[in-house]
């Protein structure tokens, strides 16, 4: 598998391209991710019938890669090794915070140093924020990550969009949001008609904006039409840290208690108390696979008033402790 640009595969071609662009491919990345990031530049190339991009996948230690699939991809070299770019885009997937290498970020402090753009994809976000490099800018991460992000990292603008492009910080959700993140770039460094063109060949209907949000809406999601039972279910999903009292949850929905314990037991087969346990708990699992939070910090911003509850209710929940948890998601 060559995952050199097709249309400028020399270093001739390369130097004549535009944007020159470094894929680094972090181990356990997501490969629906890269690849929905790569083919619209192939596509937009065909379609200029020149080559605007050209690009190389790089890894952290110079060895071929392999995806979160299990799928190996050859790289032409170590980041260390990188020549200067136009632009740098780091690959990501889960257990990123065990690829987070000093080289890693040395190289990408480096690309930053002589003016490339630096982009992420997936949990790629991580690395930059590790390294320093989202400060005062507008980020995105995938929405399992969102939360553990924003923990470790107080003080940055992380967002819940599709994608975020804010002056030469280009970050994005994973997944397909790659390919609508591309296609943004390629409609303002070429023109709009481009990246409609590519869309087209793509099969992809419409360019989502990167305003859109990431999960679908919770009436998809669930398969729950009620309007309150929904509303008091976003409520929940917004109020995980400090969570609401079933009667003040039923005061903010307009319903008493009575009803909204029959609308849960009806569509979900849960009370509320318990089905607002289960999103705390689920919460709480992201942050011990995704973050080194102690897991009294863990417990603080997944509602529990003690680690010594919190651990309670995560056996029971689950079937082992909030420390074991770490250990295996590790």
């Amino acid at each position: 598998m060559n995952l050199d640009c097709e249309e400028s595969p020399s270093a001739e071609g390369e130097s004549k391209a535009e944007h020159v662009i470094g894929f680094c491919l972090i181990p356990e990345f997501s490969s629906l991710a890269f690849i929905s990031a790569i083919e619209p530049l192939r596509l937009a190339n065909r379609n200029a019938g020149r080559s605007i991009y050209s690009w190389k996948c790089y890894s952290i230690d110079g060895q071929s890669a392999i995806s979160s699939a299990g799928l190996e991809f050859p790289v032409a070299g170590s980041i260390a090794d990188m020549p200067k770019l136009t632009s740098l885009i780091l690959c990501g997937g889960i257990n990123i915070q065990d690829h987070c290498s000093p080289q890693l970020m040395a190289a990408t402090r480096k690309a930053a140093s002589y003016g490339a753009d630096i982009g992420t994809i997936c949990t790629g976000t991580y690395i930059l924020a590790k390294a320093g490099m989202l400060d005062g800018y507008r980020c995105t991460i995938h929405w399992e990550n969102t939360s553990g992000l924003r923990e470790e990292f107080p003080d940055l603008d992380v967002t819940t969009e599709l994608f975020e492009i804010d002056r030469n910080r280009v970050t994005c959700a994973g997944g397909t949001a790659a390919l609508d993140m591309m296609l943004s770039l390629i409609s303002s460094q070429i023109n709009h008609e481009t990246a409609l063109a590519v869309a087209d060949q793509l099969i992809h209907h419409r360019i989502r904006e990167g305003s859109e949000r990431q999960r679908m809406e919770l009436r998809a999601r669930l398969g729950i039409s009620h309007p309150k039972l929904l509303a008091a279910i976003s409520c929940m999903e917004d109020n995980l840290e400090e969570p609401y009292s079933c009667s003040a949850l039923a005061v903010e929905v307009g319903l008493s208690i009575r009803q909204l314990e029959r609308l849960f037991q009806k569509y979900l087969g849960h009370s509320p108390t318990r089905y607002y346990l289960k999103l705390r708990l689920y919460r709480a699992r992201y942050l011990l696979a995704q973050t080194s939070l102690p897991i009294i910090e863990v417990a603080l911003a997944s509602g529990f008033v003690s680690a010594s509850h919190f651990s309670k209710c995560h056996r029971e929940h689950f079937g082992h402790t909030p420390s074991e948890e770490r250990g295996i998601r590790r």
